[in-house]
């Protein structure tokens, strides 16, 4: 965590009595609460127009955190203690009066409380209603000038941040129009756990893999982000989204700069954003045709899942019957750095896969010479080094070993951690890291404007090819399976296959 020292603060979710409060937010605040991270002083103010006041309010998140809470069963008197917290303001984030009541709200709490007027804005919202809620909070005097010493005011804004690069760019001209690029922290959960974290660690805090990490030793990099669900009700989102907006652009391409990024030269927030964004501009830019030779759009049809049946698609609510939305994602890049050129690095996203799994797999390149060929061993399988970031969190390192008996056989063996195993207990949900680090303005793990525009940079180029090219197989590959035949072929073509987790 960032800090032994709770920071006292108002904490205002806009978008209170939605999903993502509901399931993530108010539980990370109940666990930040139980551990002592939170100020005595330190309210909560749910925004919203769906319920009616602190009391329903109370009650709504108090179901939810029984629900979806670490805390089994409910640990009563932590919840009423926890409860004198919680407060609702009903009203309209879109109307500019509305805002203006709630200041008053706020200032009658903080003086009630002996707060200092310092306030963490979470924008748990649709993307469109974001950019006028930054200009009613500044128009309502909600937000205090970064300049000015004493109370603070921070922003933070969920995934997804614009739906390509010009998009971004204007919404982030928005924000800047009322918040300085220090008080805005984009939020990615994936950014949040432990094992994306333990990334840098392992590789920069471990002499014996740091000088392995470069083109001298490394064959190639596959980073899997795959889930079991299709699209859970959210059809009309992904209709307008799309796999390669909704998960590639953010997490995928997030991972990938965990992998490839330069030590910094301080573990701190511009110092590590600094090298993720050297790695992004790095990607080396593709033509329209290497777009259509080096990446794969699929969509599931009808299939199963753990023995079960599940439709397609495009059977799905809200899906159109003729939808060429992607739900499956591969991608071919290369990084042109001193550390990285010629290794290539496979990405891919998809839903309706056989399971849930995300992981950074590092494949090294085998030994020049066959040492033991005269005893018939003719080939060796590569030392393959795997992240796992969900949902079996753990790093494992497959290698050749003898086998027991009179001749040489070489068979391949893992060794093999878990993060349940060592630290049995003592792992923090991504968000209540990520809530904890933006009350201390720690914004090493949030995404910084330049680096939000130049993934999009990529992805827009990708997304405006496809849109020149639309597909014609689609839906290409059933639920329950690793994805169409063509993200075989991609890998194939360079004498390489896809892992099966």
């Amino acid at each position: 965590m960032s800090s032994s020292s709770p920071v006292a603060a108002t904490i205002v979710i806009f978008g209170g009595a939605g999903d993502l409060a509901r399931r993530k937010l108010v539980p990370a605040l109940f666990d930040l609460h139980r551990f002592g991270h939170l100020a005595r002083e330190t309210v909560i103010v749910g925004n919203g127009r769906s319920v009616e006041d602190d009391a329903a309010w109370r009650a709504s998140m108090k179901a939810a955190v029984a629900e979806f809470g670490h805390d089994t069963p409910l640990d009563e008197a932590a919840w009423e203690a926890f409860s004198t917290r919680l407060f609702f303001h009903r009203g309209d984030l879109k109307a500019a009066h509305d805002l203006v009541e709630m200041k008053a709200r706020l200032e009658a709490l903080e003086k009630e409380r002996g707060l200092p007027g310092s306030r963490l804005y979470y924008l748990a919202i649709p993307p469109s209603a974001i950019a006028p809620l930054v200009v009613n909070l500044g128009a309502a005097g909600l937000v205090h000038p970064v300049e000015t010493p004493g109370p603070w005011s921070r922003i933070v804004v969920e995934k997804p941040f614009g739906h390509d690069l010009a998009s971004a760019r204007a919404l982030n001209d928005e924000i800047h129009g009322v918040f300085r690029e220090r008080q805005v922290f984009r939020i990615d959960h994936y950014l949040g756990k432990e094992t994306t974290q333990n990334v840098l660690v392992f590789r920069l805090g471990n002499g014996i893999f740091e000088p392995l990490w470069n083109r001298r030793y490394v064959d190639h990099v596959q980073i899997t982000v795959a889930e079991s669900i299709g699209v859970e009700g959210r059809g009309r989102f992904f209709e307008e989204t799309g796999i390669l907006r909704d998960i590639v652009q953010n997490h995928v391409l997030q991972l990938l700069c965990q992998v490839a990024m330069e030590p910094p030269v301080a573990f701190e927030p511009n110092a590590v954003r600094d090298e993720k964004v050297k790695v992004l501009r790095s990607i080396r830019p593709q033509t329209p045709e290497e777009v259509l030779r080096d990446t794969v759009r699929g969509q599931y049809g009808a299939g199963s899942i753990d023995g079960q049946p599940v439709p397609g698609y495009r059977q799905e609510p809200n899906v159109s019957p003729a939808s060429l939305r992607e739900t499956y994602a591969a991608w071919k890049v290369q990084i042109d750095n001193w550390r990285w050129a010629g290794v290539p690095f496979y990405l891919r996203a998809g839903k309706r896969m056989p399971k849930r799994v995300t992981e950074i797999a590092i494949t090294f390149k085998t030994p020049p010479i066959a040492l033991f060929r005269k005893t018939g061993v003719l080939t060796q399988e590569p030392n393959v080094l795997i992240l796992r970031i969900q949902p079996d969190e753990g790093i494992a390192l497959r290698f050749g070993a003898k086998q027991p008996g009179p001749t040489m056989k070489v068979d391949t063996v893992k060794m093999d951690f878990r993060y349940a195993d060592a630290f049995a207990g003592k792992t923090h949900d991504a968000y209540e890291r990520l809530l904890l680090d933006a009350l201390h303005g720690d914004s090493t793990l949030f995404a910084r404007r330049d680096e939000v525009e130049a993934a999009w940079e990529h992805v827009t180029n990708v997304l405006d090819v496809w849109r020149g090219n639309p597909p014609s197989d689609l839906p290409n590959y059933e639920c329950g399976t690793w994805g169409p035949e063509a993200a075989m072929e991609l890998m194939a073509r360079d004498g390489r296959r896809w892992r099966r987790p």
